[in-house]
């Protein structure tokens, strides 16, 4: 594959999730919870698809969770094709293409119940099985979009500029979904919303551009190999692809370490319209101004996180992101009308709240893209064998698990039961137990970033 450099193809290439990702936020924070009218106070009838709960919800649960666990499951055979996929174009494009366009088709599905009537089971089954194909193709288009990381640039810090790049536009993306469409629901419905950030999706179509891969079909390998003296990447069968990547014992801890993280965030993400709306109860622009305050200073709190990574390593700056967000779930806890009851105080506190929880955010963007994409290097230098596309298989796998049981076993019954109140409370608990793991990690995880790391100290 080419390599790429310099800022502004960094910039490019990591703005291309940007829109896929996109899609992924709105069916997961917004459309599920749509189907739903528990938990909703203010404007019901534009978060929700017909004012009405179109889903059995003990059903739906299991169905969410269902997805979840498949959108991870599903990751490893995805890795493994990429990973060794034969065909003239390469191996990364065809399987982006694969991917993105099945992703498409079932997002707008997405958007049409086959009854009008509260309570179907029929309904249920439908959003059920779209929910599962949207995981399973979003999947193998953003597992083999972040495969390329380790193979896109030939050095560490591109890498790490690339992962911060494409934290950025997750902020992006993130402020889009969480802070604009809240204000947009006072006016439209949301699957009017959805349609309208559809396009966005066509930010996929960049690698297709910018990647350049020869063909990898056997003889066409043989004979680049001849005339140019270099020798092919040596990639392995998804088995024994699997085996390197779970003896990697560093890669494990940082799987226990992220699972508690993706169990702990994802519950809060996927429901804060609701716990805004309804626990809060915050109406929609003032739901803006509080995910504006949680989104946009990240660019800058970025800036604080990577200083402290440069000076201290990885883990220092993750620990000090995670115990801000923990900061930020307890003012969250104590931001109910219930507790105070006067409208202007009680935006200032979720405000503050809000700029507090981004000091973790950031972090909890880049660290996911760094980790596995830097392991992969490492054991391809210490190996020879290439199969980034796994790594970050796995860690999808074990953030589809923690989702799952979340979003889906524990959240929609949370809302269903009038329990939202209880969300600050997990998540604290969720994070207490994801920074406890990280005491286990290997220096090599570490120092990752650390200014005065060098390739000596990730190989002890």
């Amino acid at each position: 594959m080419n390599k790429i450099s310099g800022k502004f193809k960094l910039l490019l290439y990591g703005m291309s999730g940007i829109g896929i990702n996109m899609l992924n936020l709105i069916v997961g924070s917004y459309l599920c919870d749509a189907l739903m009218t528990e938990g909703f106070v203010e404007n019901a009838s534009n978060w929700t698809y017909m004012d009405k709960t179109l889903v059995v919800a003990g059903l739906w649960s299991i169905m969410i969770a269902l997805g979840k666990v498949l959108d991870g499951v599903i990751d490893i055979p995805f890795a493994g094709w990429t990973d060794k996929l034969k065909s003239k174009w390469g191996k990364r494009r065809p399987a982006i293409l694969a991917g993105m366009i099945p992703t498409i088709i079932t997002y707008v599905l997405f958007l049409i119940p086959l009854k009008a009537e509260e309570h179907s089971v029929v309904n249920t089954v439908w959003f059920g099985l779209l929910l599962c194909a949207f995981y399973a193709f979003y999947t193998l288009t953003m597992v083999t979009y972040y495969a390329t990381f380790s193979e896109i640039v030939d050095n560490d810090k591109d890498r790490v500029a690339l992962s911060n790049y494409k934290t950025v536009f997750d902020v992006v993306y993130y402020v889009l979904g969480y802070a604009l469409i809240p204000a947009f629901v006072g006016s439209m419905n949301i699957r009017v919303i959805a349609l309208i950030f559809l396009p966005l999706s066509l930010t996929m179509l960049i690698p297709l551009f910018m990647i350049k891969e020869h063909s990898t079909l056997d003889k066409d390998v043989a004979e680049y190999t001849e005339e140019s003296g270099i020798e092919p990447e040596e990639t392995v069968g998804i088995w024994t692809s699997l085996k390197y990547v779970v003896r990697n014992k560093s890669f494990i801890v940082w799987m226990c370490v992220y699972f508690a993280l993706q169990f702990s965030t994802q519950m809060f993400l996927n429901g804060q319209n609701v716990i805004y709306s309804g626990y809060v109860q915050l109406q929609g622009f003032q739901i803006t101004m509080v995910m504006a305050c949680a989104f946009a200073p990240v660019p800058f709190t970025l800036i604080l996180y990577n200083k402290l990574v440069r000076k201290y390593g990885i883990r220092v700056g993750y620990i000090f992101s995670l115990s801000a967000y923990m900061a930020a779930m307890a003012v969250l806890a104590f931001s109910a009308k219930a507790l105070i009851p006067n409208d202007a105080v009680r935006l200032a506190v979720a405000c503050f709240g809000g700029v507090l929880s981004s000091f973790g955010t950031g972090c909890f963007f880049s660290i996911n893209y760094t980790i596995p994409s830097t392991l992969a290097v490492i054991e391809k230098r210490e190996t020879g064998v290439s199969h980034p596309a796994m790594y970050f298989a796995i860690q999808g796998l074990v953030g589809a698990v923690a989702t799952a049981i979340s979003t889906g076993l524990i959240w929609v019954n949370l809302k269903a039961n009038d329990a939202v109140w209880l969300t600050p409370i997990i998540v604290i608990a969720g994070s207490i137990v994801s920074l406890a793991a990280t005491w286990f990690m290997s220096d090599r995880v570490c120092n990752i970033g650390k200014a005065t790391a060098n390739e000596e100290e990730y190989e002890n």
